[in-house]
Parts: structure tokens; C-alpha cells; sequence
């Protein structure tokens, strides 16, 4: 489990292929900032924008760990595909604070981003999120972009799903891998865990 508040941003340096085919995944070499896998071990959950992965080697001199990423999971999201800036989040202990809203690390699904504009001292970020999501988005409910926990301020329903705008706080942007985002990228959304639950609630008639 996770909260979406990020403890690091880390930067894919390298992929190696798992195999000779388009079945088989890869394996991820991430670089992390100092002293950052201090208390991680083999076998550690870390989420790489927002999608959790096991930490499967460490190279302590070199602050980099590996994780192995399935075909299915580099199908099913977004920017692990190629070297580049990535949030990253250890998992949660159980006397940790709560800062964000409960999350596990599955993506459910990509939203693009539409627009990511400065305005006054914070960002706009506005995202297309498809039609499988758009019943989980609400006004002042959580979604979790790229592996950030973060407030939905607007929700417009579209022919394609639903456009969820979103305000970010220089201090999101500067300490997270969204400051790089530009329209026409990709995103991992994961949605709230408790929206998942009361819509099997409501979708279910007992008899």
C-alpha cells in the first residue's frame, strides 16, 4: 500500500530485455537521489509512477536498484518504457502518516494530459481520462496521477470520458516527476480505492 505522497524522484537510466520477443518484459535500472535506499532491501515494494514494483537487485555505490517489469505492465502504463525522470514512493508502514489517500499501486488506466499551465503561483493540469474511469472522478475526490495523490477541483463528462482539472502547488511541482509533463502525454491514473468499492456497491442487486 501506498499514500501518493512521492519520497523521491528517480530517473530510469537503463532497460534490458527480458527476452527475444514482445512477451517478455524488461528490466528497469533506476537511479535514486543519496541515502535514498538506505532501508530498502530485496524483495521491497517501490511504486514507479504510481505502479508497484519489487525491488529485485541493489547497487548501493551507484544509488540505483532494478525492478522487472512484465509486457502486461509495460502495456498498462505509462513512462516505464524508456529512460527518463520518474516519482517514486517506498511502501507504507503501518506508523506511518497518512498524508495522501489510500493507494495501491495498480494503474487503472492512462489519462492524457490536455493542458499544464502556470497560473499565478500555482499549475493547472488538466487531464483526458477515458471512459472505464470517468464514473470514479468526483469534485474534491482523490485520483492518483503518475503515483501522486492529488484533489480534483473539476469534472466535465466528454463524448470520451470525462476532462478532471486539477491544481498544483509549486512545491508538487518542484518536488515531483509532474513538473516535466506537456500536453499530449500520457499518465497513470489509479482511482480512489473507496469510489472502487461503493460502485460494486451500487452495480450489485442481492437477492
Amino acid at each position: 500500500m501506498f499514500t501518493g505522497i512521492i519520497t523521491g524522484v528517480g530517473r530510469i537510466v537503463a532497460l534490458q530485455d527480458l527476452g527475444s520477443s514482445a512477451s517478455h518484459g524488461k528490466r528497469l535500472s533506476i537511479e535514486t537521489p543519496a541515502g535514498y535506499l538506505d532501508d530498502v532491501g530485496l524483495g521491497d515494494s517501490i511504486a514507479l509512477n504510481g505502479a508497484c514494483m519489487t525491488v529485485t537487485s541493489l547497487q548501493l555505490a551507484e544509488r540505483q536498484f532494478t525492478v522487472d517489469i512484465s509486457a502486461e505492465s509495460l502495456d498498462k502504463t505509462s513512462g516505464l518504457d524508456r529512460t527518463g525522470t520518474i516519482n517514486l514512493e517506498k511502501a507504507l508502514r503501518a506508523n506511518d502518516r497518512l498524508g495522501g489517500h489510500i493507494v495501491s499501486g495498480h494503474v487503472d488506466g492512462l489519462g492524457t494530459v490536455l493542458r499544464f499551465e502556470q497560473i499565478s503561483e500555482s499549475w493547472e493540469l488538466r487531464i483526458g481520462a477515458p471512459a472505464s474511469l470517468a464514473r470514479f472522478l468526483a469534485y474534491k475526490g482523490s485520483i492518483t496521477v503518475n503515483g501522486v495523490s492529488l484533489t480534483v477541483n473539476q469534472v466535465q463528462d466528454t463524448a470520451e470520458g470525462a476532462e478532471i482539472s486539477i491544481n498544483l502547488i509549486p512545491h508538487t511541482v518542484a518536488n515531483t516527476a509532474l513538473g516535466v509533463l506537456k500536453a499530449g502525454d500520457q499518465v497513470n491514473l489509479e482511482i480512489d480505492t473507496v469510489a472502487r468499492y461503493v460502485e460494486r456497491m451500487l452495480s450489485t442487486t442481492h437477492k
